[in-house]
């Protein structure tokens, strides 16, 4: 939208400064300003000439060559081509070096072999209209060499560019006087307020209090919010005088006749749009307000034939609609040049029924994007008055012809938005010790009404602020804080006092768990969705029954809350398997159990997830499992399968547990964990290529309890330590924790401990087990007898169990 300031500056005086400061001020405090340009410099060049003289061209026959003179000792030559140029006539003359409205820079240069020092224009050169079939005539009394800025009494203006969608909240905004009350209250200037209820009553009188003879119907469910209109004859239609054409061209509007432009030139000076008919092509004694009932196609002013279709808002006469309302009227109506009898209609209209119409036929006017807005319906009788003040002087011998006919709602019985707030408030949103004089002065020069008691406000919003704009107390502190001036406002950081939050024993141990594997080689921590689907747990063998199901789910495959975190992973091993042929990941997550007492029984748990494409991760894993239970002081014990042992998160029946690969941990008295390889059955089952194996710990027996830190000292070994390797043959479906334990009761104190290295499938029915004993005496150096003897009682154990040396 383009904003003339010599417009606005009829309703505020404003502080001289140059134009590139008043767009920061009005970026700074209301809108985001595009560009800012000064128009009229051209009107300073161009000056009042006289032609003298009219001869051919040499080598162009539609050309002459045009002697004229701008004073009585300057004369000059064009070359001109206007079919309307005569000697005597007075023109508008302009130099080179002179830049136009449309962008032209007049330079020196040849036309058809003849060099022409400028250029005498036509109005459409000039902006003032679109005229261009011939140079502009001037009056015959129009003083030799005077500007045109002179002759014209005219000023240089500034045009301010705001981009519609800035102002898309603030529908005041779209009329110069509603710019100007904004200018008032940023420069704490004085505002003019020529339309006042002085002003209107003066109107109000003019206006016979017979019937009109058209009168105003509103029907049924519409867009209608209300409808003014009004009957004046004795119309002269005729081009409008220079001052209105130019400020309609300054702001990009097309003048037409003085009807029409007094129309857009309220529109633009106000704010509300307006729609004037010729009365006589309207049939019958009144407009009707409705919303159509059929489909019907409609003639625009356009000359483009749209369709409307039911639910449209139209004005109609008795034979069909006359305009889509709120958006342009139609063609049968609008006024020519032999009107003599015109109706005023200013009207308000809903402005989604406005939006969705304009939408759909790909019309957007000066008056759809006003009543897009939310308009104030206070301000349709001010936007009728105007109209008619426009139209009596510009037809003396107009004579309004009835009374003001109305219909619609009575908006003049709606309370007034009043919002509570108080002065510290204000301060302490805005961060800025903003005086309470300065906040009064500026809510009043918003014209907010202002109630004070001690601290406390009462403000009440103007009506064209309450459409839906200002709403709640943070839009008042908004109000004040861009008036103050936000770059007036210094950043400084809030002084709050913090204090730690302590955490609690189960967020310590999950931090504990996170750290430590990270530290040690798993650190891909996982999350995967805790909402399956049956087909997944089918997938993976996995018994269901005990999840809870999700009402109106996304989709049948996250259709309940997952009861263990396994399916899950089994869903995640086979996406990553593809791309890494080996991977560590663990996930802290929640499983929902169904429970009729608390509706579901939650259970927090670590799932720990190795994979390898070559060989059995079992070992890594368990070794991993040991340390994190040392690291973390979980008293955790590792158990072999037994009928007695019933472990908590996964049956030992099910399909995807490995034969010989599985260990239960006891924790507490209770199975609440478990380390095992995956089945390749299930494997299978997910299209994963290698060995997975898993480890799952149920935090939540233990979580909330302390777990202490058994802190233990050892000296620093002043003596070196010794190791011991063998490698010994078992059956296949013998659990490690036997070999481990055969060796419990020997009574070596030297021995600190026995590890598992490696497991090797030799056959069909047998494996390979390699363990390494490490000793050490903290007082001496082992002797080679004493590691030889050693070594003999750990073979004779392992031998005594069942599990001989390899050969």
């Amino acid at each position: 939208m383009l904003i003339s300031v010599d417009w606005v500056k009829e309703f505020v005086t404003l502080p001289e400064m140059n134009p590139r400061e008043l767009g920061d001020k009005f970026t700074m405090s209301t809108a985001e300003v595009e560009e800012v340009k000064v128009v009229g410099d051209y009107l300073e060049k161009i000056r009042v000439s006289e032609v003298v003289s009219i001869e051919p061209h040499p080598n162009a026959d539609k050309l002459r060559l045009v002697t004229f003179k701008v004073s009585n000792e300057e004369t000059k030559q064009v070359v001109c081509g206007a079919p309307n140029v005569k000697v005597g006539m007075k023109t508008p003359y302009a130099p080179l070096g002179t830049l136009l409205p449309n962008g032209l820079l007049l330079e020196p240069k040849k036309i058809r072999g003849v060099v022409s020092e400028g250029m005498l224009c036509s109005e459409s050169e000039l902006g003032i209209s679109e005229e261009s079939s011939g140079i502009m005539d001037l009056p015959n009394d129009a003083p030799l060499g005077e500007t045109l800025l002179t002759f014209f009494n005219e000023k240089k203006d500034i045009l301010i560019d705001v981009d519609n969608k800035s102002l898309t909240h603030r529908p005041d905004l779209w009329g110069h006087y509603g710019i100007a009350r904004e200018f008032a209250a940023v420069f704490g200037s004085k505002l003019d307020v020529p339309y006042d209820e002085k002003w209107a009553e003066s109107y109000r009188k003019q206006c016979d209090k017979s019937n009109s003879p058209m009168g105003v119907e509103v029907k049924g469910e519409n867009a209608c919010l209300g409808y003014y209109g009004l009957s004046v004859d004795n119309i002269e239609v005729k081009e409008s005088p220079d001052w209105m054409k130019r400020r309609l061209t300054s702001v990009g509007l097309r003048p037409i006749n003085n009807i029409v432009d007094i129309s857009n030139y309220v529109m633009l000076e106000l704010g509300h749009p307006l729609h004037i008919f010729d009365r006589e092509k309207i049939k019958g004694n009144k407009v009707i307000i409705h919303a159509l009932e059929k489909e019907e196609s409609f003639l625009t002013l356009d000359e483009v034939e749209r369709t409307l279709i039911p639910g449209d808002t139209v004005i109609a006469d008795e034979t069909g609609p006359l305009v889509v309302a709120g958006i342009m009227g139609g063609l049968s109506s609008g006024v020519e040049d032999k009107t003599k009898k015109i109706f005023i209609e200013v009207a308000n209209w809903k402005p989604a029924k406005v939006r969705r119409t304009s939408t759909r036929l790909g019309l957007r006017t000066e008056s759809s994007q006003r009543y897009e807005k939310s308009l104030d319906s206070f301000l349709m009788e001010r936007t009728l008055f105007r109209t008619l003040e426009l139209v009596l002087e510009l037809c003396p011998n107009a004579k309004v012809v009835g009374k003001v006919e109305y219909d619609g709602e009575s908006f003049w019985q709606k309370k007034p938005v009043r919002i509570d707030t108080c002065f510290s408030k204000i301060r302490k949103v805005l961060g800025h010790p903003t005086p309470n004089e300065k906040i009064l002065s500026i809510l009043e020069d918003l014209d907010f009404k202002v109630e004070v008691e001690g601290d406390n406000l009462l403000v009440t919003v103007p009506t064209y602020r309450a459409t839906k704009d200002i709403e709640n107390e943070s839009d008042i502190v908004e109000e004040v804080g861009r008036i103050v001036g936000y770059d007036n406002i210094t950043p400084e950081s809030p002084k709050v006092s913090v204090t730690p939050v302590r955490l609690s024993e189960a967020q310590k141990l999950q931090r504990k768990i996170r750290d430590f594997l990270a530290l040690n080689g798993c650190s891909h921590e996982i999350m995967t969705y805790p909402m399956v689907g049956r087909n997944l747990l089918k997938q993976a063998s996995w018994e269901y029954g005990k999840e809870i199901p999700i009402l109106n789910s996304i989709s049948n495959e996250h259709d309940r809350m997952r009861a263990s975190l396994v399916p899950s992973l089994l869903e995640a091993a086979s996406k990553n398997q593809k791309s890494y042929s080996e991977f560590r990941a663990f996930e802290l997550g929640r499983s929902y159990i169904g429970n009729s007492k608390t509706f579901s029984k939650d259970h927090n748990q670590l799932a720990m997830m190795f994979y390898s494409k070559d060989e059995s991760p079992f070992m890594e894993l368990l070794n991993l499992t040991e340390k994190l239970l040392e690291w973390t002081n979980i008293p955790g014990q590792f158990v072999e399968k037994h009928p007695k042992f019933k472990n908590t998160l996964i049956s030992e029946d099910w399909e995807g547990c490995h034969p010989f690969e599985f260990l239960n941990i006891r924790i507490m008295g209770k199975m609440n964990g478990v380390i095992l390889s995956i089945h390749p059955t299930v494997l299978k089952s997910f299209k994963i290529k290698g060995h997975l194996s898993l480890a799952l710990i149920d935090t939540s027996s233990f979580e909330d309890k302390e777990l202490k830190e058994k802190i233990k000292y050892f000296p620093l070994p002043k003596f070196p330590s010794s190791t011991f390797d063998c490698t010994i043959v078992a059956d296949k479906k013998e659990n490690i924790s036997a070999v481990l334990g055969a060796l419990s009761k020997l009574k070596i104190k030297e021995l600190i401990s026995t590890k598992v290295v490696d497991v090797f499938e030799l056959n069909e029915r047998q494996k390979t087990v390699t363990l390494r004993s490490l000793f050490l005496n903290p007082e001496k150096t082992l002797s080679g007898d004493f590691i030889s003897d050693a070594s003999k009682q750990i073979v004779e154990a392992l031998g005594n169990k069942g599990f001989p040396l390899k050969n």
